[in-house]
């Protein structure tokens, strides 16, 4: 049987590191596509790139893995069924599990691996990618403009753009808000097209605007508002061209201690000291709210310099009826309008609070919700292994047709469920521990459902036996006609 072993692990090692680097290469594809946007024209180094594609890849295993093993599986046992290995197996009177227990080893093994990975190694691989991916948008700015949203990359200036010409590199719609003056926006210069693009010398970035104005708030200084004249000055022009300094607008390495209190910045010891911390502060804003609510809104009171003496743990029992009616016309309107600013007062004091609260238990659920996830991906794969070997073992059909289609529709259902309960996780719906572990709550049954069908020879892929089966149905009705 030991060899027999070794040759189970030896045909599963290839399937499984082929459909593996063929998964990876293909999320990596998708990455490079999502941001090709913000590489292009940057004038990288090929060193830059590769240090980006290779944290990049690392971020990619843990998405790559659950894939390979399921499809390995079934190609595995597939092949096995469509040469009829797994009859002579059972013929020998060796079980299903039996055959399958070297490879429940190796995939514990690979699934604690997947743990210590997810643990230790995606942090700082996490922390190296979104750092380096920051600085890498910082870098020539005119490219990282998106339309319909303001840019702030270049110093002093925040610039939005209504479209762009991808071809001609012409941005249209410009707003430009000049914050050189520190104070505020007082300057403010649009456009209707305009383009970008760096001197020949190499040290300027050159605007060219066409056919715009400029707007800019004269300060004028007055002894009050009231007396203060709010003038402006505007002008217009056919082309107007502005000069933005070189300096800090090249591949510049911010310090990545910015980012790493992030929670994808994150093992486990300190994601649960971030939760602890979290969660206390939390329960102890939310137990402040109802003494702030009693002494500082409802049960105010004005103490004038010449009152009288009184004791604070004294509580005079008042009629406040007969208080306010005793109360002149006037006093009673104001009584009114001040009851009414402490009612607003408090409204907005909820509202905010309620705000806060929520944001504070949106950031909890999402650290909760990455500790989880340092133990859902081991699991994925120990389920997807159950899923993928006795399927393999149904369907009886090796290669790369089949099996494929099978496992891309598992792995969807798996990542789908998988994203949903996340969502919903962070949206505050359920507990982070069930969104997190929904999918395994689904899969795992269905992994044992597809492994004891597989141990008794079961036909549940075949068309032919459902076709039988609604046929003894139809047969009883005619019967009883």
């Amino acid at each position: 049987m030991k060899k027999l072993y070794s040759l189970l692990l030896k045909s599963y090692l290839g399937p499984f590191l082929l459909t593996f680097f063929i998964a990876l290469f293909i999320f990596l594809l998708q990455f490079l596509w999502k941001y090709i946007d913000d590489l292009v024209g940057k004038g990288l180094e090929l060193s830059t790139i590769v240090e980006l594609l290779f944290y990049s890849t690392l971020n990619l295993i843990p998405m790559s893995l659950p894939m390979a093993i399921l499809l390995s599986s079934i190609m595995l046992f597939g092949n096995m069924g469509e040469n009829n290995e797994l009859l002579a197996f059972k013929t020998a009177g060796v079980p299903l599990l039996k055959i399958m227990s070297p490879l429940i080893i190796f995939i514990v093994a690979v699934s604690v691996g997947a743990f210590f990975f997810s643990n230790n190694v995606m942090p700082y691989s996490s922390l190296k990618m979104r750092s380096l991916i920051k600085d890498i948008q910082d870098t020539r700015p005119e490219l990282s403009m998106k339309p319909g949203a303001f840019t702030s990359n270049l110093k002093d200036f925040s610039i939005k753009i209504a479209r762009k010409d991808n071809h001609t590199k012409m941005l249209y719609g410009m707003m430009i808000y000049d914050h050189s003056n520190h104070k505020g926006n007082t300057i403010v210069t649009v456009a209707d097209s305009g383009k970008m693009y760096i001197s020949e010398n190499k040290q300027f970035m050159v605007l060219d605007l066409y056919s715009g104005s400029r707007y800019e708030d004269i300060d004028e200084k007055a002894s009050s508002l009231q007396n203060k004249r709010l003038p402006f000055e505007r002008h217009f022009y056919q082309k107007e061209t502005i000069l933005f300094s070189l300096d800090g607008f090249g591949l510049k390495r911010k310090d990545e201690s910015l980012w790493k209190d992030h929670y994808q910045m994150m093992n486990l010891s300190q994601l649960q000291f971030t939760i602890d911390s979290l969660g206390q502060r939390l329960a102890k804003k939310s137990k402040e709210i109802p003494s702030s609510l009693l002494f500082n809104n409802y049960f105010r009171r004005e103490v004038k310099a010449d009152s009288l003496m009184y004791s604070e743990n004294k509580i005079i029992p008042l009629n406040t009826d007969s208080l306010f009616k005793d109360l002149r016309k006037e006093s009673q309107i104001n009584a009114i309008d001040l009851a009414i600013n402490f009612a607003r007062s408090v409204k907005n004091y909820v509202e905010n609070t309620d705000n806060d609260l929520e944001t504070r238990g949106e950031w909890l659920s999402r650290y909760k919700i990455e500790w989880h996830r340092k133990y859902t991906l081991s699991f994925a794969c120990f389920i997807l292994f159950f899923i993928g070997a006795p399927l393999g073992a149904i369907i009886k059909k090796g290669g790369l047709g089949m099996p494929v289609v099978v496992s891309m529709i598992f792995f969807l259902l798996y990542y789908v469920i998988s994203i949903t309960g996340e969502k919903i996780a962070r949206e505050g719906d359920i507990t982070p521990f069930d969104g997190m572990w929904v999918s395994s709550f689904i899969l795992f049954p269905i992994g044992l459902f597809l492994t004891y069908k597989a141990s008794r020879d079961s036909v549940i892929l075949d068309i032919s036996g459902y076709f039988a089966f609604f046929k003894k149905i139809l047969s009883v009705f005619k019967k009883k006609k």
